[in-house]
């Protein structure tokens, strides 16, 4: 009797740390809030915001680390970051960077931080195992979105005002090249191959994507989407690419294979931030001025939700934690 009691308590634990471990796992989504000076936490499951957090001024960009355990926020009015632990959905530091930060990422490794300062014209290094400044590297006018390479050797930045795109490699902290672009280049992603980065350009009469070929650093192709694009994120598979039109009040859908826009959807008014959940199935947009995130079924690219958050949500980059360390990929979406 004393081992089947035994037994029977092991399994409840192991269930009760298993339950626990996937609730604490979940695809949570961190929506910055401009207005606001926080951010709303997004349970992907049920589409609620679970938690608020209070940051710094005009929370603009973040990034979620691969490991799903950080999350690192550019707060544009405070020239600071900060760095919120997502087990328990508080801030645990904050770190002095450059002038007005517009744009994060983090390595693939999980070790670097890169934020791109907008009024210094350069970009802040930080080593997240101290959460410490450790070098940082001039690049163009303006920068805005960031994104790196999956293989961590490489930094892409937009800079908006030189209407340029800059190369960092990340072993020496350097520039190695910069890429004209169109005109006033924002979000930027990478594809999961490596191979190529889109560029949304924001610049009145514009309005369109620039694709980048990594191997070469140089574009090859240009292709129209709606007006003013801002967030840009490709799905895990890195079959499409998805932009928020600002001023067009919907996003584009890209086949990569083609560069082609497959699909257009109408979301709230002025969206901006945009990302895709680790399994591909969903994509979600902060709109800015309807205060809301649409939440697009990438099945079938129709808005399927709308979610109350803050004031004036922007979550440029990656805002949604990943379920489970190093996932990545397509699952049965739809059971």
């Amino acid at each position: 009797m004393r081992l089947c009691l035994c037994r029977r308590l092991a399994i409840a634990a192991f269930v009760s740390y298993f339950l626990g471990s996937v609730q604490t796992l979940a695809q949570n989504a961190y929506i910055t809030n401009d207005g606001s000076g926080n951010v709303s936490v997004i349970g992907t499951a049920t589409n609620t915001v679970i938690a608020t957090i209070t940051v710094g001024i005009a929370p603009f960009a973040e990034a979620v680390s691969p490991d799903g355990g950080m999350v690192y926020v550019a707060n544009i009015d405070s020239d600071n970051v900060s760095v919120i632990d997502t087990a328990t959905n508080q801030v645990i530091a904050t770190i002095t960077v450059g002038n007005s930060p517009e744009g994060v990422a983090i390595s693939p490794h999980g070790s670097t931080v890169y934020v791109a300062n907008q009024h210094s014209n350069n970009v802040s290094v930080i080593a997240m195992a101290t959460n410490e400044v450790i070098a940082t590297i001039p690049v163009g006018s303006e920068p805005g979105g960031v994104a790196v390479t999956p293989d961590g050797s490489k930094v892409y930045v937009a800079n908006s005002l030189s209407n340029t795109v800059s190369a960092i490699a990340t072993a020496t902290n350097t520039v190695i090249a910069t890429i004209p672009v169109g005109a006033n280049p924002f979000g930027v992603a990478v594809t999961p191959d490596g191979s190529k980065v889109y560029v949304a350009n924001a610049g009145f009469g514009t309005n369109t994507v620039s694709a980048i070929a990594t191997a070469t650093n140089r574009v090859t192709a240009t292709i129209p989407v709606g007006s003013q694009p801002g967030g840009v994120a490709v799905t895990p598979d890195g079959s499409k690419v998805y932009v928020a039109n600002w001023a067009s009040n919907n996003v584009s859908a890209i086949d990569t294979a083609t560069n082609k826009v497959i699909a257009t959807i109408a979301v709230g008014s002025e969206p901006f931030g945009v990302a895709v959940t680790p399994d591909g199935c969903k994509v979600y947009v902060a709109n800015g001025a309807s205060s809301n995130v649409s939440v697009i079924d990438t099945a079938t690219n129709t808005v399927t939700a709308a979610i109350t958050v803050g004031s004036g949500p922007v979550a440029l980059g990656v805002f949604i934690r990943p379920s489970f360390a190093g996932t990545r990929g397509s699952s049965n979406c739809h059971g």
